[in-house]
Order: structure tokens, then sequence, then C-alpha cells
């Protein structure tokens, strides 16, 4: 009789054991980028940051490579409370408009001017707006290096563009702008791009650097031309009922894991864009200077057209 009901005990123990060591908290963080973007890398930080802060009782589980769905997935995933995080910019303006000026052609020319923006009025303002209309939380933010336009033929101006089909986002502003300069967009979500250049479905997309290497566009496309459209930043998001339903100190872990997510991501970015089109050329892609004045101005034409009263108050700011 001893033995048993010492082996029950032993186990029961082990049971307690490993019940005291569950988290109390769970995050699942889903995202388009893969293992080898800096995106994930920071990911990694922050699942670091957050388990060791709370000693465990923070479990962060992440999902690269679109494993949770798609970008537009993702976000309604964390409104219904299946998923927890992610990365998202622009896409946000679905529901928060001023989203929109965190993408705008032409709008910045240097990482000064962004990061100023960004910490300042304008990023307050594009911040909560989001918070109040999507239920999602910014606790960092990512610099993106600006998106360029590759294809398979030089293009050099806007004329050059005439009848391109042009993978674009799912942004009525990117839209609209590509079709004042002459292309043909198409939105299409960024899992599906790779085949559809290789099948000819579309002949270009528009991306920085670091995606057009990480998702090997450099084996479907010739040549990266520097148009420079875009510089922007993404935010890491999170629930805001998440958040809140957390206990205070966690919720504290989780914020000051976001920040330190932050920093890790920004100096990677700024080593990563440094090497990132000798490696492009290593690997086959011819890079083109376009004149981008006549980009310029053709896009902003295009862009003060395409946004509201509220948005063009906003890039006024800008």
């Amino acid at each position: 009789m001893i033995k048993p009901m010492l082996k029950v005990a032993v186990m029961s123990s082990i049971l307690l054991a490993g019940l005291s060591q569950a988290a109390d908290v769970t995050l699942k963080f889903g995202y388009p980028a893969n293992e080898d973007n800096i995106w994930h890398k920071a990911a990694l930080k922050f699942k670091e940051v957050a388990e060791t802060k709370s000693n465990g009782r923070i479990d962060v589980k992440l999902y690269p490579n679109e494993q949770l769905g798609k970008e537009m997935d993702v976000i309604n995933s964390i409104q219904l409370g299946t998923a927890d995080m992610t990365i998202t910019g622009e896409s946000l303006q679905n529901w928060a408009p001023k989203a929109a000026l965190m993408a705008v052609p032409y709008a910045f020319t240097s990482s000064e001017q962004l990061t100023k923006a960004v910490n300042g009025e304008v990023g307050k303002e594009i911040s909560e707006q989001i918070s109040e209309r999507t239920g999602l939380k910014p606790i960092a933010w990512f610099e993106r290096g600006p998106r360029h336009l590759t294809s398979n033929r030089k293009i050099q101006s806007p004329s050059d563009l005439d009848g391109l089909k042009l993978r674009v986002p799912n942004v009525p502003l990117f839209v609209k702008t590509w079709q004042a300069l002459g292309a043909k967009p198409i939105p299409m979500a960024f899992s599906e791009v790779f085949t559809a250049l290789q099948q000819h479905t579309i002949d270009g997309q528009e991306n920085p650097l670091s995606l057009i290497n990480s998702a090997s566009f450099y084996e479907v496309q010739k040549y990266v031309n520097l148009t420079g459209h875009v510089r922007s930043w993404i935010y890491v998001v999170i629930g805001q009922g998440k958040l809140n339903s957390m206990p205070a100190d966690l919720r504290d872990i989780v914020l000051e894991a976001g920040q330190q997510m932050q920093s890790y991501e920004h100096g990677m970015f700024a080593a990563d864009e440094a090497k990132l089109r000798s490696t492009l050329e290593a690997r086959g892609m011819e890079f083109v200077q376009p004149d981008l004045a006549a980009f310029k101005a053709a896009a902003q034409k295009a862009v003060q057209e395409a946004l509201t009263p509220e948005q063009l108050e906003l890039y006024k700011k800008i």
C-alpha cells in the first residue's frame, strides 16, 4: 500500500510543479516576414525579454511566414481574440484613415524627418486613431527601407510604366498613385507575389530591399529601379483587450519588451540597409537610377488628389 501511495504522491507533485511553471499569459505573434528578415529577429528579441523579465509567466509564440494567415487575416484574428500581436502599417487605414500617412509616396525624404514625425505630433495622432478604431495598441515602431520598384525591364521615367502589371498592397492610396503614374496596379497578398512573378501574372512589384532579398525576388526579377517612392514605418501592435486583461506587472513587461525590441531592430536596420544593395547585385540584380524629379512630381499630384480632407491636413503637417 505504501509504494502505490508514494507513487501517487510523487506523480502529483510533478504535475503540480508543471502547473506552477505554466505561463500566466500566452501571446500569439504572427507576421509576414520570414526567419531571415530583421523583423523576425526583432520578434525573437521581444520573446526573449518578455519571457525572461516575467520569469516564464509570459509565453510568446512566434508565427513568421504568414503562418497565422495574411496581414488582414491576422488583424481580424486579433480583434476576435484568436491571435494577439502582429506587425502592420498602412493597411490599418481601412479602419483608421490617418494610418495612410505612414506610407505616402514622397512624403518623407530622410530617416531624420521620418523619425521626427513618428515621435512627434504626427505619430501621436496616427497611433491614437489606430488604438481608438481598431482595438490594436502600437507598442513599437520599425523604420522600413525606401520602397523600390523591381521589374524585368528598366524603368527610368513614368512613361516606362505604361502597361506594367504591378503588384501593390491592398492600400487605396498606392493603387491610385500607381494608376496616375501609368502602371496597372494589382492588389495582392505578399505571399502570392513570387509565384505571380514567376508565372508572369504580374510584371513587377515594389518593396524595400530587405523584402526583395528575403523573398528571393532576385530569382524572378532583373532590375531594381531606385524609385525610393515611399519611406515609411510600421507598427508592432497588440490587441488592446489582451493587454488590458493582463496583470499590471506583466503589462509593464510587455511594453518594456516592445521598447527593447524597437531599439534592437533600429540597430539592425541601419546595418542591414548598408549591405543589401551589394547582396542583391551579387545575386544578379541590376540597379537603375530613374528620373526621381519626374516620379515625385507625378506622384505628389496624385497623392493630394487621393487624400481625404482629414488625411490631407496631416500630410501638410508632415
